[in-house]
């Protein structure tokens, strides 16, 4: 293999780098139940993402992506607080992700299987539930 960074894994969309700062930034804070200024947290969030993107590999992008996962599935599954519709976007930006990463070679779309069936089922599961703090 030669010392080039592979970048194809850079095309997919713009979505998660736009989309997933603020909303991950607001669902790490409720999960931490600590509040630095949402402002704060989103920058920090913005700026991580941005150096995966610039100086990451799709492996780790990948690993931030599962991350997100776990944090959706646990405000889902109400173990851990925040705000659902928040977790819904989040979700459904990460799915949509991983469900094109089938027209790129290599291992992306394989390696992520497991999560795109758990993201399959959060998205099902907070489109149906009732919203925050109504428990019906």
């Amino acid at each position: 293999m030669s010392g080039r960074r592979n970048l194809i894994w850079l095309g997919l969309t713009p979505e998660p780098e736009r989309e997933l700062p603020a909303t991950v930034a607001a669902l790490r804070t409720a999960a931490r139940r600590t509040a630095p200024a949402p402002e704060d947290a989103a920058e920090a969030e913005r700026r991580r993402v941005e150096s995966l993107i610039l100086h990451g590999t799709q492996r780790g992008w990948l690993r931030y992506l599962a991350e997100v996962t776990g944090l959706v599935t646990a405000v889902a599954g109400r173990e851990c607080p925040g705000d659902r519709r928040a977790a819904l976007r989040a979700a459904e930006v990460v799915l949509d992700h991983h469900r094109m990463l089938i027209g790129l070679p290599g291992p992306g779309y394989d390696r992520t299987a497991a999560d795109r069936r758990a993201l399959e089922r959060v998205v099902r599961a907070l489109r149906t539930a009732p919203p925050d703090g109504d428990r019906g």
